[in-house]
């Protein structure tokens, strides 16, 4: 090989392997910038995730979290109707025949009647709807009907607080009837718990009664 020719070669040879150099040192560049981009890409949410209980960003997301649920004021417990001052006031319950002490007593006005009084039994407060008394006779579905033309009035029963309704068990003039020795009362015709009153011996055919009331000369049916 002539000299001129080793030369060229020389030359040539070290042309390309510095190309090769420089394309090498591109790409480790290359490589370096996109691994450190990558690291610094990655940092916030490390350090993030890394972050402590106690500091402010974390206490930022518990607070609006439980910010949320809330609580609502009072206590949940009044009841009744309004007093119109803020206030609730109790409202009693609709009584039942086993809320009541009850006793009978028969009166001669009027050509005979059953009174009946009502007293509620020791710490209880109801109120008598104002409706007719239920009062049956034995088992045969015998009930009076009403003595009064006008509705009552709702009594409420606490401590010696009493109601009264008179029972007329014969309104007919003519003779025959049925015989019984006990009547039975009731706070209307869904109380479970009807007590049977005993009243003597009386005869009885289309009775009434009246209304409850809260004084006995206003309960006295009539004739």
């Amino acid at each position: 090989m002539s000299g001129n020719r080793r030369k060229a070669l020389l030359v040539s040879t070290a042309v390309a392997c510095g190309a090769l150099l420089m394309t090498a040192c591109q790409d480790t560049d290359a490589a370096a910038g996109a691994g450190a981009a990558q690291g610094s890409a990655s940092a916030p949410a490390a350090a993030g995730a890394a972050a402590p209980s106690g500091s402010p960003a974390a206490g930022a997301s518990k607070g609006s979290g439980t910010a949320g649920k809330g609580t609502q004021g009072g206590t949940g417990t009044g009841t009744g109707a309004d007093s119109g001052n803020g206030e609730k006031k109790p409202v009693g319950q609709v009584c039942g025949a086993n809320d009541i002490s009850w006793s009978t007593k028969s009166e001669t006005q009027a050509g005979g009647y059953i009174l009946i009084t009502a007293k509620a039994k020791a710490g209880i407060t109801c109120v008598l709807p104002a409706a007719l008394p239920t009062v049956a006779f034995g088992s045969d579905g015998t009930q009076a009907g009403p003595a009064e033309q006008a509705a009552g009035k709702q009594i409420t029963l606490t401590g010696n607080t009493a109601a009264y309704a008179g029972v007329n068990p014969k309104t007919t003039k003519a003779n025959g009837g049925k015989e019984f020795n006990s009547i039975i009362v009731a706070v209307g015709d869904n109380d479970p718990n009807p007590e049977s009153l005993p009243v003597g011996t009386i005869t009885v055919d289309k009775p009434v009664v009246t209304n409850w009331h809260t004084s006995a000369k206003d309960a006295v049916p009539a004739v």
